[in-house]
């Protein structure tokens, strides 16, 4: 008798916990946290990217999003989403250096023009400029500007996309800047082909590779072959407030004897404790010695170097080498001498976090 009170029991929880895992696993399945997808870090086809900005630049009166600004009774900026559209099939982009968001809807694209004819987006809208869409052969782009850069939490619930705009130091405790120089018709210094922008380019991937591995928030001005207005630069590292910001740049002179590294420091803005003076010493003494280079020594930003001069961050710009110099080019050109850059500048932010200044 007592064996089977048991067995009875027994199975009455086994019911409850089967229960209580498949009311779990249904409401997850319904309300699910929408991936954020930062694509000015990703590898992204330059190409694409302004046949996109082409194409909604013209249809942006046509596809205009509505914002009801007048349903504001909610800390969330609330997207409708047609009924078919599950949460997997929604990916917030945050493309910070143009200061937008958009929600990426992969899938069956019928109706879906008129669906955000017809439905307007509402909730908190205050840090949203405008919106509109472009609809594309398996997926819908819906493009918002912003007054701002932000970070993103967002959840998928009741065919609602519920996005909060975030500012970044309250994600992140730690955040730095990364400004590969030059880009487009920019090349800097440019040698039988080889060019500078493609240089620093090639250091701020291998950064990447480093920095994702770790706490630090790293935002780039560039990762693919696109050249940032200057103010907008200087504005990435105000808007997140970054710890600070590190241009990469690569030298050159007449006189193709000239080599080393150097670094470029702010002298109009002064931080007690760690300030440009300090970021620069770091950047250039932790570059040389991961190159086993010549140290050239710290220069004052001048007149022409705006995104350094104009930075309100501890900013520096360091200089790898000199493309002009016969032998510092073909190192230039090296994977393994790129990483080694890479790999001193790593060590540079570490150290700095550590105090080790």
């Amino acid at each position: 008798m007592q064996q089977n009170k048991l067995m009875k029991r027994t199975a009455i929880y086994c019911i409850l916990f089967v229960l209580t895992a498949m009311g779990v696993m249904l409401y997850y399945s319904a309300n699910k946290i929408v991936v954020v997808a930062d694509v000015a870090q990703d590898e992204v086809i330059q190409s694409a990217q302004e046949n996109q900005k082409s194409t909604l630049t013209a249809v942006v009166d046509k596809n205009a999003i509505t914002i009801d600004r007048g349903r504001q009774n909610t800390n969330y900026f609330c997207i409708p989403m047609p009924e078919t559209v599950r949460a997997e099939e929604v990916t917030l982009e945050n493309h910070y250096m143009d200061q937008e968001l958009w929600v990426n809807i992969q899938g069956d694209m019928a109706d879906y023009d008129t669906f955000y004819e017809i439905n307007s987006v509402y909730g908190n809208s205050e840090n949203v400029l405008d919106g509109h869409f472009e609809v594309e052969d398996s997926r819908i782009y819906l493009r918002f500007s912003l007054a701002g850069v932000y970070e993103y939490r967002s959840i998928f619930e009741g065919q609602t996309l519920y996005v909060e705009f975030v500012p970044s130091k309250e994600v992140y405790e730690k955040i730095i800047v990364v400004d590969p120089a030059y880009g487009a018709s920019v090349n800097g210094v440019a040698i039988e082909g080889v060019k500078a922008k493609d240089i620093t380019l090639d250091i701020a991937k291998a950064l990447k590779a480093k920095f994702d591995e770790t706490d630090i928030k790293v935002y780039y001005t560039r990762m693919d072959d696109s050249n940032p207005a200057p103010e907008n630069r200087v504005n990435l590292a105000a808007a997140t407030k970054a710890d600070m910001l590190i241009r990469i740049e690569v030298n050159g002179n007449e006189n193709s004897k000239l080599y080393g590294t150097e670094s470029v420091y702010n002298s109009r803005y002064f931080i007690p404790g760690f300030g440009s003076v300090e970021l620069a010493d770091i950047l250039e003494r932790e570059v040389v010695t991961a190159i086993s280079g010549k140290a050239n020594g710290l220069v004052e930003a001048s007149e022409t170097d705006y995104v350094i001069g104009a930075a309100t961050v501890p900013a520096a710009a360091v200089k790898v080498g000199y493309l002009t110099n016969g032998q510092e080019s073909i190192l230039l050109q090296r994977k393994d001498y790129i990483n080694r850059i890479a790999e001193g500048i790593y060590n540079a932010v570490m150290k700095a976090y550590e105090g080790e200044v």
